[in-house]
């Protein structure tokens, strides 16, 4: 049998049931690329309980799953655009329809105005003169690309993020850097109500907003500094504006890394009377992801919103080290502490990691790498994968055993129709057998090293 597929344990079916015990389906990546979400053959609750066991609780409920996805920058949107249209079409159903080998992704965060992943040259914003507001840039190649999007799958979510106020509201006159003067908040407030209205108009509802990308980094790329405190004042000012437009656009605080909890716990604090301020969104460039259950014990929610792939050091260890890490730390640990998104940054790069004009140390990956007219699917689209294509929104996470870092760890989820999905990775450096309990019953496996694994079943198995 091969490496990684299902085995029972020899003892049959032990509860003397007249009917077949409970099966799960099962998907496997190995960390070689040689199974790429690959369908194994299914297995039953028949098998013995393992020394390595997961057990899995349905009574002890956590968050609910909101969504997958990432970042369809004016980069992404650009190369993707470029793609020969047949080629489009299917990577477009590949990462956002869960038909075939789709993988139906349904969260996207969409810089608002200007990022370091910009196709080209001049940064922007949508108000670069005072008076002048336009989402016109968007309009040639990002904005279609979210329609197609929601054509191919209805139950996208998009959450708004700007980089940056434009130049004329901040202290540094320009979009790199720089804070917002307080006398424009107003000003600000109603540049980013218009965003979301214009964004309304093309058909692309924006559902939820942060007011900075990554409050407490000022770079050469549009940038801008925010203390928690200032914003907390102007999510205030946000909430009024949107109000009275009309619009219901949920707000969270922070968007910056697990390392400073703190910020989005003081914003939290200073808006607790402002229903809108949903909670924190957090992002993977510093800190451990446990630090998000503090926001979630507050009684705030977690998104987490942001993390690029990158090239190891040795290049060819890419795909495995990705596949592990992302899974262990934005799957399993995350979600684990609260998490109810698993969102990356670029959807969309080429072969040099671009086009972009910020900070990558080491080479920056995208979901997908495209080369001229061809796309090959990176790291990234199976660990999206292993959760997107099977865990539905309103799912919530059940109580399920792990084991830390370096073992077998896992996530659980029970979908809104009951059925359950476990995604499973073994970060060990050998093969591990494990068993997943549920009401008694078990199923055995064993997965290689650095593979992970996606199991579905019904409902509590019985035999």
């Amino acid at each position: 049998m091969d490496e990684g597929a299902a085995h029972a344990d020899g003892h049959g079916s032990r509860w003397g049931a007249p009917e077949a015990a409970a099966t799960a389906q099962v998907w496997v990546t190995t960390a070689d690329g040689g199974k790429r979400l690959e369908r194994g053959e299914d297995v039953s609750f028949d098998g013995g309980k393992q020394d390595v066991d997961i057990a899995v609780d349905a009574s002890a409920r956590g968050q609910q799953f909101t969504g997958a996805g990432a970042s369809l920058t004016e980069a992404s949107a650009g190369l993707i655009s470029r793609l020969p249209g047949g080629e489009r079409e299917k990577l477009m159903k590949g990462l956002f329809s869960t038909d075939g080998d789709g993988i139906g992704l349904d969260y996207l965060r969409q810089p608002l105005g200007g990022s370091d992943f910009v196709a080209r040259l001049p940064y922007y914003s949508y108000e670069d003169e005072q008076g002048s507001f336009s989402v016109e840039r968007d309009r040639k190649e990002i904005l279609p690309l979210l329609r197609q999007a929601l054509g191919i799958n209805s139950g996208i979510r998009v959450m708004g993020t700007p980089w940056s106020a434009p130049a004329w509201m901040k202290d540094s006159g320009k979009l790199e850097g720089g804070s917002l003067k307080p006398e424009n908040y107003e000003a600000y407030a109603d540049y980013l109500v218009k965003a979301v209205r214009a964004y309304a108009e093309e058909g692309v509802p924006v559902h939820d907003l942060t007011a900075q990308n990554e409050p407490l980094f000022e770079t050469t790329y549009p940038s801008m500094g925010m203390s928690a405190a200032q914003q907390a004042d102007f999510l205030r000012v946000l909430d009024q504006k949107l109000g009275a437009a009309g619009l219901d656009t949920e707000l969270f605080a922070y968007d910056h890394n697990w390392d400073k909890p703190e910020y989005p716990l003081e914003v939290l604090e200073k808006t607790d009377d402002i229903e809108r301020v949903q909670g924190a969104a957090f992002h993977c460039y510093g800190g451990e992801p446990e630090a998000q259950q503090q926001v979630r014990d507050a009684g705030g929610r977690v998104f987490f919103t942001e993390c690029s792939g990158t090239d190891s050091d040795e290049p060819a260890n890419t795909f495995a080290d990705s596949l592990k890490w992302q899974t262990e730390n934005l799957v399993v640990r995350s979600l684990r502490s609260g998490a109810e998104t698993v969102v990356l940054w670029n959807m969309a790069l080429d072969k040099n990691g671009g086009p972009h004009f910020g900070n990558c140390g080491t080479r920056c990956n995208g979901v997908v790498e495209i080369d001229g007219g061809s796309v090959a699917k990176n790291a990234e689209y199976y660990s999206l994968g292993h959760v997107s294509k099977f865990v539905d929104r309103g799912a919530r996470r059940i109580g399920s055993t792990t084991q830390q870092p370096g073992g077998v760890e896992n996530v659980v989820f029970e979908n809104p129709d009951g059925s359950r999905a476990a995604v499973v990775l073994n970060s060990a450096g050998s093969p591990r057998k494990f068993s997943v309990t549920e009401s008694g019953h078990s199923l055995a496996y064993e997965l290689p090293a650095g593979a992970v694994a996606t199991f579905t079943w019904p409902a509590a198995p019985t035999g």
